[in-house]
């Protein structure tokens, strides 16, 4: 039988700290400015510091009357006492410290290089002081990262940034966020603000790192141009424009192309003028951004998601899955009752059997009404392979007067003529009879699926 007193021992270890009889110390820290002195035992700070150990070894000390004498001036007393006491013991009281001191005894905890404490005081500040972590963004992030062991608190305030974008880019502060910073939150995909805001607020961070340039670009002469075209070089790939309408293109950012790259601005041009080419431009643009993790499939993920985004509005889209047909009942009544009056949706079907996924958009709503509508920014689509994101296919309706079928006695009706439907679902099985409201997208004349979904979409 084994016994263990833990607590005695952390309890003995600790009077050596604060028990005038146990005085035989070796060690003298001098603090802060004044040079408190603080007093330390050898054998415990090599047995429980990394940093110790190595100075020791290294000799990186003075010695003076057979003392150990290290200088710490830029730690101030009250801060080093709480390091040694965790040193000692284990123990750490934070509660009893501002935020401010806690990131400071943080970085100390970093420079005498305990882990343990590193962890601990990053998690007791982001689940106890957010409050100051979002009084003080720029701040804090600026010191985190500096240190490559502040991961934790690091991705806690970028995430949280991230998620409330406001407390940084509408912050007095973030005209004076370092462009390595900057350059990190462009990069994110969870970074939930509308692209032609990040746009305008890169331009308002590029401007007031030069200040007596003028804000009118068509003010800037030549030598102001190439400075500014310095300033935002870096960023321009991290903007994702194919996501900004083509009226805040114009207005917001067309007026500043003399810094942009001209084939970029030539391939948005094409992009928005010749919508027929979308295609080959777009299936290698960036995904939208605030789409992370956030497409609930078992048939698509996020990569096709950002093209369909491209293909609905090229803006945000938020994708709430509505009806997935393993799920819900593979059939007609099933399909109404979880779709009908959600506004757009989008259809997508994976064929038995196979790795082709075809499916349709709708603008409008799905109903009952046995009646059909007339849209121009409908389509269907087709991947051959839904791996192989260049073999995407997709049509858009010609404007014919049905390009919408709302019939309770079927599921989605994309298409009608004489002749039969452009694509539907009916009696568990998917037709696509003619090419009538919108052009061949190679979707099989009649098929059985593995599973459907229907996506509600949501345009931001």
């Amino acid at each position: 039988m084994s016994f263990e007193c833990p607590q005695e021992v952390i309890g003995d270890l600790e009077k050596l700290l604060t028990d005038e009889e146990y005085e035989e110390y070796d060690v003298i820290i001098r603090t802060g400015e004044n040079e408190k002195e603080i007093h330390a035992h050898s054998f415990i700070l090599r047995i429980r510091s990394q940093y110790f150990r190595t100075a020791f070894f290294n000799k990186l000390y003075e010695k003076k009357d057979g003392k150990f004498i290290f200088k710490k001036p830029d730690i101030p007393p009250q801060l080093f006492e709480t390091i040694l006491r965790f040193i000692y013991c284990g123990k750490v009281d934070l509660t009893k410290l501002q935020g401010l001191d806690i990131l400071k005894l943080l970085m100390v905890a970093n420079e005498i290089n305990i882990p343990t404490l590193i962890h601990y005081i990053q998690e007791y500040l982001t689940k106890h002081q957010y409050e100051f972590l979002q009084q003080n963004p720029i701040e804090i992030l600026e010191t985190v990262y500096q240190y490559e062991t502040f991961t934790q608190l690091r991705n806690f305030c970028l995430e949280k940034i991230c998620v409330e974008p406001d407390i940084l880019f509408k912050s007095d502060q973030f005209i004076s966020l370092k462009a390595p910073l900057l350059e990190l939150f462009l990069k994110r995909d969870d970074l939930l603000m509308d692209e032609i805001i990040i746009w305008e607020s890169l331009i308002k961070w590029c401007l007031a790192q030069h200040t007596n340039i003028s804000q009118d670009p068509t003010q800037w002469n030549k030598e102001e141009i190439i400075i500014m075209e310095r300033a935002i070089h870096r960023f321009i790939p991290l903007i994702r424009f194919y996501y900004i309408s083509s009226k805040d293109f114009v207005t917001k950012v067309y007026p500043f192309r003399e810094i942009m790259p001209k084939d970029l601005i030539s391939n948005i041009l094409i992009f928005r003028m010749a919508p027929d080419e979308k295609i080959n431009v777009d299936i290698h643009v960036q995904p939208p951004r605030q789409l992370t993790n956030n497409i609930d499939s078992i048939i698509i993920n996020q990569k096709h998601v950002a093209i369909f985004a491209n293909w609905i509005d090229r803006k945000l889209c938020k994708f709430k899955l509505l009806y997935r047909a393993s799920r819900d009942g593979n059939t007609n009544t099933a399909f109404h009752e979880k779709c009908d009056n959600k506004g757009a949706t989008i259809v997508i079907v994976k064929i038995k059997n196979s790795e082709q996924i075809v499916g349709g958009y709708n603008p409008l709503n799905w109903d009952s009404s046995g009646e059909y509508k007339l849209t121009y920014d409908s389509f269907l689509f087709s991947f051959t392979d839904r791996n192989n994101f260049h073999s995407a296919k997709v049509g858009y309706s010609y404007g014919d007067v049905r390009p919408i079928g709302c019939h309770g006695s079927h599921g989605p009706i994309f298409g009608y003529s004489d002749r039969g439907k452009d694509f539907n679902f009916y009696g568990k099985t998917w037709f696509s009879d003619v090419n009538h409201c919108y052009p061949n997208v190679d979707i099989p004349k009649n098929f059985k699926a593995d599973d459907y979904e229907v996506f509600q979409v949501n345009k931001n």
